[in-house]
């Protein structure tokens, strides 16, 4: 008798322990369909990017074949197609007194394979003077930033050359022609020197020239120091506005960086005195995709008509770069 209910109750437990691994089978498959399905929904979600950067990619790409043939030589056989790249920057850097201070960028660059890649065209809403991502926070009064378009032909008498020239229009639709000379001399194995100097003519503005020096020390595969001095002369204040910045820039991996940096300026009239000075420290991630970056950049501004009072700032920006190569 007791035999039997062992029994019995042996079974009872076989099945017991049945329905429970059943169950438990069927709620991990479940989940596995679940998270399949969450992730083609999350791909799903992310398309409208792709279809974004092929759309802006292929408009810039069209626009640089039809300047490239626009220069075509008949009987002249051509193997390259020209090639363009975009990048679009926009920016929101809020601070303690001024909340709505945008800064958005953006340059075209149309590379022209028929006239033997000597020719650029080169579309961008701020001037060389200022390199894309080293731009000074805050507003930028001295410069005009409120009126930065300029549309001009660059021309180099070889693809690597380091001098160029420019003719075009810019500044409020101003005529303009610029020379440049950039060049780079290694002053040890983990030190090197950029010098870059530029003079140029505006219409209304008249004469302008820019020096700089920067020097980069690698500490290691991911540390790099640099010091960096800028000169602009304007013909139209007949005075030199100065910057200098001392930078360092940590790479983490091949999507993250971070940038720490304490940046001065002034003028040299009425006498050569310090107008701004701020430190920043610049969070740089490449996030979803690989031509989309994001930056995250606190910072503490000084300026001088602000009687040199603290003010706090917080800049968020979206950076992509669009072309085919």
């Amino acid at each position: 008798m007791h035999s039997n209910n062992y029994v019995n109750t042996g079974k009872a437990t076989l099945k017991i322990n049945y329905i429970v691994l059943l169950m438990l089978s069927i709620a991990l498959q479940c989940q596995s369909q679940e998270r399949e399905q969450q992730q083609d929904a999350q791909k799903d979600d992310n398309h409208w990017l792709d279809d974004m950067h092929e759309n802006i990619a292929q408009s810039v790409q069209d626009s640089a074949i039809w300047f490239d043939d626009f220069f075509f030589l008949d009987g002249v056989m051509h193997q390259e197609t020209a090639q363009a790249e975009a990048r679009i920057r926009l920016g929101w850097e809020p601070r303690s007194r001024e909340l709505n201070q945008f800064q958005n960028r953006f340059r075209v660059r149309v590379r022209l394979p028929n006239l033997k890649n000597r020719l650029d065209v080169v579309l961008s809403d701020y001037d060389d003077e200022t390199e894309l991502g080293n731009e000074r926070l805050g507003r930028d009064d001295n410069f005009g930033d409120k009126d930065r378009l300029n549309l001009a032909l660059r021309w180099r008498s070889r693809p690597d050359s380091g001098f160029s020239h420019r003719i075009g229009v810019g500044r409020g639709l101003q005529t303009f022609v610029k020379s440049r000379y950039r060049n780079h001399y290694s002053l040890a194995d983990d030190t090197l020197m950029r010098i870059e100097g530029s003079i140029y003519y505006y219409s209304d503005d008249g004469f302008g020239s820019h020096f700089s020096t920067k020097f980069d020390y690698s500490a290691s595969t991911e540390t790099l120091y640099r010091f960096d001095n800028n000169f602009y002369y304007r013909d139209k204040t007949e005075d030199w506005l100065w910057r200098h910045s001392w930078q360092s820039l940590h790479q983490f991996d091949q999507k993250t960086a971070i940038i720490s940096g304490y940046y001065i300026e002034g003028l040299s009239r009425p006498n050569y005195r310090l107008n701004e000075h701020y430190v920043s420290v610049r969070w740089r991630q490449n996030a979803l995709r690989e031509w989309l970056f994001y930056e995250i950049e606190p910072f503490i501004l000084w300026r001088r008509d602000e009687h040199f009072a603290p003010s706090y700032g917080l800049a968020l920006r979206v950076e992509g770069f669009f072309g085919h190569s």
